[in-house]
């Protein structure tokens, strides 16, 4: 069994494990930055550095909605880069076997430009398993690349603790 946070986008609930994520924040806003796709939706200050904001509603090709009470960032590290992602609402911490994940079916992936790598039946509730990587990653999806994501010159240091 291994820990996953569980956290919705548009009415779906997606899992990540917890080895993938920092921390969990509630959203307070973004600072705009010129120049970046529509889904960066600028930075944030996390414990005091600076990590890029990626709203999974605009990554999945979803409308933007305003925040809520409920909204949250989700603070990843993937490759060495610290990210935070902005998904509608995450309160849960379930334990899943790994060896109950399913393959997406192939309509699942190629519609979802494998963004999504599979799905966990857990209770009565059907989890998509993101690939983290590929929803930061410039080839996956028909969106732009996220340039500071492979630009060697920008170091984003890990958060403390």
């Amino acid at each position: 069994m291994t820990l996953h946070v569980l956290f919705v986008v548009a009415g779906v609930t997606y899992a990540l494990p917890v080895e993938s994520i920092l921390q969990m924040e509630t959203f307070a806003g973004a600072t705009a930055v010129p120049g970046t796709p529509d889904y960066v939706i600028g930075v944030a200050t996390v414990r005091g550095k600076v990590v890029p904001v990626l709203d999974l509603r605009l990554r999945f090709g979803l409308p933007a909605v305003p925040p809520t009470l409920d909204t949250r960032l989700i603070v990843t590290q993937v490759a060495g880069r610290v990210i935070a992602l902005r998904v509608d609402s995450a309160r849960e911490v379930v334990p899943l076997d790994p060896a109950q994940h399913q393959a997406a079916p192939d309509l699942v992936t190629e519609r979802s430009a494998a963004l999504v790598r599979g799905m966990h039946a857990h209770g009565s509730r059907l989890l998509m398993l993101i690939d983290l990587p590929k929803v930061l990653n410039e080839h996956a999806h028909d969106h732009e690349p996220i340039a500071f994501l492979h630009d060697a010159t920008q170091h984003r240091p890990a958060l403390p603790g």
